[in-house]
């Protein structure tokens, strides 16, 4: 595929309109499902973070799995169609089951279709990134990808808040158990439509599998990558700071600010200021790299979010300007850039194993980023229960529980962020040595087979 052609508007969107439903359905599970399930349905905080960590390590097994067998797929439909397809029936049968729980559902039952969710996730992510790494070879195309991606992914969490919230201003239909039943049934009939145009007007890319390299000396490839090591290590603990806020997002406006009928209009200025910020964050990264652009945007999130620990019972719009930098910051932060920065790396695992395993390495990016959504949530569970909150309905909490839900949401994430932009601070992959890279590669492609 020729690196300097630019891929044209209609490929990005069909491309980037599967990432709007997945958005729309995993938005909830961080936000609203560990309270719906610890307040509504009575499952322990401590239990629900449990679930949440049991569920990672079922991923250990499945994502490498499907990496490899997205790989090595060979069809007349491609190597990352017939999953993407698979997993779509999956996905919409298992939010229904977790968002929409009938009566007696607890515990077991979260867990059940919440690795159900997981693998069904991984089905469809895993080869559908791999797809996008694969449409370009470009270092800044590849930023125009995942930055469309993310846009899709943003309107997806969007909408997720939007129809919940218009469901409370025209009919009054409020709280955790409404929006994710809302936003279930929108999911369930928004996602086949998205993920047919994307499998049907998508290109599928030029690339073949060259080479049968062995899955453990593939997977020793992928440790010696040391650029891949920098980038998922920065990635998984600016992460793990991100994931402890997003669940107690809920918990913060209904218990300290005493406004959670109001908390869908917060979350909805959040992902709304990451919509439109996705578009300086791919300018930046071409002006002055992409490493460079990601740590700016660490930086950002770190200082802005302990404005946060500042507000009381009151201060629901006081919120507002620390929500617009976060929300800015997590344009970059979160998903635009390191997913661009992950296709550079694909390229000299390439140049090393001399075959393509961009599903492989996003198997390992899955995990890695299922796991600090996990981990970051349990550790914002447990350290709730661990100064004593009680999350149940009229549950009563003093000055000393509403400090640890504060600092926890506030001042406690920066800590990782500003780790997470020490790791990447080094990070060698620029723009010319990616150009390099690509080189190298093309050169050996053009050398008989021996």
């Amino acid at each position: 595929m020729d690196a300097n052609v630019r891929l044209n508007r209609p490929t990005l969107f069909f491309y980037s309109l599967t990432d709007l439903p997945v958005a729309m359905s995993i938005f909830p599970v961080i936000v609203f499902v560990p309270r719906f399930y610890a307040s509504d349905v009575g499952v322990s905080l401590a239990m629900v973070g449990t679930i949440m960590v049991a569920v990672r390590i079922f991923d250990v097994i499945t994502d490498p799995l499907m990496g490899y067998l997205s790989d090595h797929t060979r069809s007349r439909f491609g190597r990352r169609r017939p999953w993407i397809l698979a997993a779509t029936p999956l996905m919409m049968l298992s939010i229904y089951q977790l968002f929409m729980p009938g009566e007696g559902a607890g515990a077991t039952h979260m867990l059940i279709w919440s690795m159900v969710l997981s693998l069904a996730t991984t089905m469809m992510l895993i080869p559908y990134y791999a797809w996008g790494a694969e449409l370009s070879t470009n270092y800044n195309e590849r930023s125009r990808v995942t930055g469309a991606r993310a846009m899709a992914g943003v309107m997806g969490s969007l909408t997720a808040q939007v129809v919940p919230a218009a469901a409370l201003i025209l009919f009054g239909i409020g709280g955790s158990a409404a929006v994710l039943e809302i936003v279930g049934f929108t999911m369930v009939l928004v996602m086949p439509v998205c993920v047919l145009l994307t499998l049907t007007r998508t290109p599928e890319a030029k690339v073949q599998v060259r080479s049968t390299v062995p899955v453990l000396r593939g997977l020793k490839l992928m440790w010696q990558n040391q650029p891949f090591k920098m980038l998922v290590v920065a990635f998984m603990i600016g992460s793990i700071g991100l994931n402890i806020t997003t669940p107690l997002y809920i918990f913060f406006i209904a218990d300290v600010l005493g406004a959670e009928e109001k908390a869908i209009y917060m979350l909805t200025f959040f992902y709304l200021t990451s919509f439109v910020a996705v578009p300086f964050w791919v300018w930046l990264s071409a002006r002055i790299g992409k490493h460079r652009a990601y740590i700016a945007a660490f930086f950002t999130i770190s200082f802005a979010h302990p404005f946060y620990l500042l507000l009381g019972e009151g201060d629901f719009w006081w919120m507002l300007p620390i929500t617009i930098a976060t929300g800015f910051a997590a344009g970059g932060f979160s998903q635009t850039l390191p997913n661009s920065m992950k296709a550079d790396v694909i390229d000299l695992d390439t140049l090393s194993s001399g075959e393509n395993r961009a599903a492989l390495f996003f198997s390992a990016w899955s995990f890695a980023q299922k796991a600090t959504s996990s981990i970051g949530a349990a550790i914002a569970m447990f350290g709730l229960s661990m100064f004593g909150f009680d999350a149940s309905p009229g549950g009563s909490n003093g000055p000393d529980e509403l400090f640890g839900l504060r600092f926890l949401f506030s001042t406690f994430p920066s800590i990782f962020f500003l780790v997470g932009a020490a790791v990447v601070w080094k990070y060698p992959i620029t723009e010319a040595r990616h150009a390099e890279i690509r080189r190298e590669i093309d050169a050996k492609a053009q050398q008989p087979a021996v």
